[in-house]
């Protein structure tokens, strides 16, 4: 790569970011501008693994964090992890939240396949984390100490209705098949009517979905009730499924020629959540009646009261909640919607609204009453439930059912079945349903068992504990004994408080803001307690691990250790706790960990004061006789008013400034820490963080730019780590 006139202005203005093997000032016969001498100097460096003093420092270990799914896909991010790094650890995929879903499904996949890369790598990983409150799940733990039912006679089941369908409201229905000889009549008597006069070519050329959007359980077994008759020379021969057009459960089942209507009941099964009703019977000579369908659930029969919960008061004026394209007024007390005329002449838009203001609830079974005056019979209105959107949230349960509307002032009670929890929208769909309707009040009740108890406190405590376990056996079970080092524990002090004189652990009541409004929280010691969680998670770690337990090392992790505000009082108190913990005798915790998510100061007293607390934290962390472990070591800059830089605001005197912080920070630890205690380095951001990310965004985080070209605070390491 030739440099001519154009490029060296260039790289005078990209200061001490920037790296390349290329010969940039051959053949160019100029005085070489200092940002060119940095540019070369950087250049020179050898990968940075290579300035430990192994021999000085035999456990020193230097770690890397990145996405484990971008090391196995991205060739030069794992080229630079691997040349530069001892070891890698992820900074998601192996956290609880990333392995188990809100039902408590694990999946090790992406753990299996990260440990596979980096054993074929000949690189090793460090676990983050074990026990943790954030990236948990909620839904799934808090579900595991709902209330037990009481025994009773299993052989007086009694049916429980989970969606039902009047087939004669209905006005349409969705064609997948739709010869042109079969006649579809709707409203019939109360019923909706298929004429076939002659066989189709093949039987599947008459199918249709009479309904979609039914919400269901995966984990139950269900009855479709279906109230028919057919009227031909021979029996019909329906095929059936419940799901979606490539997924669901299948039947097969005949029907007489008959004047009256009969039940058919079909056991089912459901394979995803969302379901619809597809019929075929191409073969079929002759007319087929629906009249309705039920499906329903058996359970022990119970006690159930109806627990009030929120009830809408809408005031006249603008519509009062937010805007979904379809904002009717309030008027005499009543949202007031009024069909909304399609593109083409005599259509009706497709409408939706939200109707209630948003609610948090628990998981468990809910009913809403709908007070809603129709100026005519119409189908396919619908109240949808959903505690997130799946765009955004693929999580999110999205829970419709359908309202058979009459015309007239009627109250709909609508059953919304097996709620997962958290912060529901309601949301009436009118759909594309030509009529006007008036909805005066909205009611949600909690279907409250009365025969069931609460679990006892040592109930609740033996379950989690048993959770707990479980995860623990599955990591461990999915990364085969290759990694040895854990974050056993993840930020458990609380940083206020006082016991014995020293910082409380976080809690989800005593320190309420830590949730943020984030759902996925989980204070493990909420339930355990303060000594027990941390004691059955390092317990588990070593019952499950699938090596030589003497190779297994256990960390607890926090951050803020190196506060100068309040002396290291943070440290202090994790300290004191880990002393805690170990007084049974039993639990032994190999090492502290302290993450550094640090900044450089421009006010020298500032930085000053940093610097003399990140070296007392080490002294601190030295006198324990434990490891001692870096483990989330990045870096940011602060003006002297206190403004966080981007990455672009830096000039080349601050970048010096952050390398020799760095540099400051690596001879430290060396220096304190003595070498038998020492595990290790983590640097937590590779490159400088992008303006998408949500950590530290678009701040000089990194010891490479996001173009992996070395930065000055790549030399500053270096030099830290040789003793320069």
């Amino acid at each position: 790569m030739k440099v001519n006139k154009f490029i060296i202005p260039a790289l005078a203005g990209f200061g001490l970011m920037t790296s390349c093997a290329d010969d940039l000032t051959k053949d160019y016969a100029v005085e070489k501008p200092a940002s060119i001498e940095i540019f070369e100097e950087l250049n020179s460096y050898e990968p940075l693994k290579s300035y430990i003093d192994r021999a000085k420092y035999p456990n020193f270990k230097l770690g890397g964090a990145l996405a484990a799914n971008d090391f196995s896909s991205i060739a030069n991010l794992s080229a630079l992890a691997c040349a530069n790094f001892d070891e890698i650890v992820a900074g998601n995929e192996m956290k609880y939240s990333s392995c188990v879903d809100d039902k408590g499904n694990m999946d090790f996949s992406t753990v299996g396949k990260f440990v596979n890369a980096a054993q074929k790598a000949g690189i090793g990983i460090y676990g983050h984390t074990l026990a943790w409150h954030s990236q948990q799940r909620p839904k799934y733990l808090t579900s595991l100490l709902k209330d037990k039912e009481l025994d009773v006679d299993p052989n007086e089941m009694v049916e429980k209705s989970d969606y039902s369908l009047d087939c004669g409201t209905l006005t349409k229905y969705d064609w997948t098949g739709n010869p042109e000889t079969v006649v579809t009549t709707f409203g019939d008597n109360g019923t909706l009517k298929i004429y076939n006069p002659k066989p189709t070519e093949n039987w599947y050329n008459l199918q249709y979905w009479l309904v979609n959007g039914i919400t269901l359980s995966t984990e139950k077994e269900y009855i479709v009730r279906i109230k028919m008759r057919v009227e031909g020379q021979e029996s019909a021969h329906i095929r059936f499924k419940i799901g979606e057009w490539s997924q669901g459960d299948s039947k097969d089942f005949y029907v007489e020629s008959s004047e009256d209507f009969k039940d058919i009941d079909l056991t089912v099964k459901p394979v995803i959540e969302s379901n619809g009703l597809f019929f075929q019977h191409g073969d079929f000579v002759g007319t087929v009646y629906f009249k309705s369908i039920e499906i329903l659930h058996n359970e022990a029969p119970a006690l159930e009261m109806e627990k009030k919960v929120y009830e809408t008061e809408y005031k006249d004026g603008d519509f009062p909640y937010y805007a979904m394209g379809c904002t009717p007024p309030v008027k005499d007390g009543a949202i007031h919607f009024e069909p909304i005329p399609g593109s083409e002449e005599g259509t009706i838009a497709w409408s939706q609204f939200f109707c209630a203001e948003a609610q948090q609830l628990e998981a468990g079974n809910y009913v809403v009453y709908v007070d809603l005056t129709s100026s005519a019979d119409v189908s396919g209105v619908q109240m949808t439930m959903q505690n997130g959107w799946k765009s955004s949230n693929p999580d999110a349960q999205v829970v419709t059912v359908n309202i058979n509307v009459k015309s007239g002032r009627n109250t709909y009670k609508l059953q919304f079945s097996d709620f997962e929890g958290g912060k529901y929208d309601f949301i009436l769909k009118p759909q594309t349903a030509n009529a006007v309707l008036d909805l005066h009040s909205v009611q949600l009740f909690e279907v409250v068992k009365l025969n069931s108890i609460p679990l006892t406190d040592e109930e609740k405590v033996d379950t989690l504990k048993w959770a707990l376990d479980k995860w623990i056996e599955g990591m461990m079970d999915a990364t085969i004994g290759y990694v040895k080092a854990w974050d056993v524990v993840n930020e458990p002090i609380s940083g206020d408080g006082n016991i014995d004189g020293f910082y409380t652990l976080q809690h989800g009541t005593a320190n309420s803001d830590e949730t943020g409004g984030n759902t996925d929280v989980f204070f493990w010691q909420d339930y355990l307690g303060d000594l027990d969680y941390v004691r059955t998670a390092v317990a588990s770690a070593r019952k499950h691990f699938k090596g030589n337990a003497d190779d297994l090392k256990l960390f607890v992790n926090d951050y803020n250790l190196e506060s100068d505000w309040d002396d290291n009082q943070k440290l202090k108190s994790l300290i004191y706790w880990v002393e805690k913990w170990e007084a049974d005798g039993v639990t032994k915790i190999d090492g502290l960990g302290t993450q550094m998510h640090i900044s450089c100061y421009e006010d020298e007293t500032t930085q000053e004061s940093k610097k003399e607390h990140i070296a007392k934290m080490f002294e601190l962390m030295a006198a324990t006789g434990k490891l001692v472990r870096v483990s989330e070591l990045d870096m940011g800059y602060k003006t002297k008013d206190g403004t966080s830089l981007q990455t672009e605001e830096l000039t080349e005197a601050q970048h010096q400034q952050m390398a020799d912080l760095y540099k400051f920070v690596v001879k430290t630890y060396l220096e304190k820490v003595p070498a038998a205690q020492q595990y290790g380095i983590c640097q937590w951001c590779l490159t400088d963080s992008p303006k998408s990310s949500s950590w530290r965004k678009g701040e000089p985080t990194g010891l490479w730019t996001e173009k992996f070209i070395r930065k000055a605070t790549f030399k500053g390491f270096a030099e830290g780590l040789s003793g320069k």
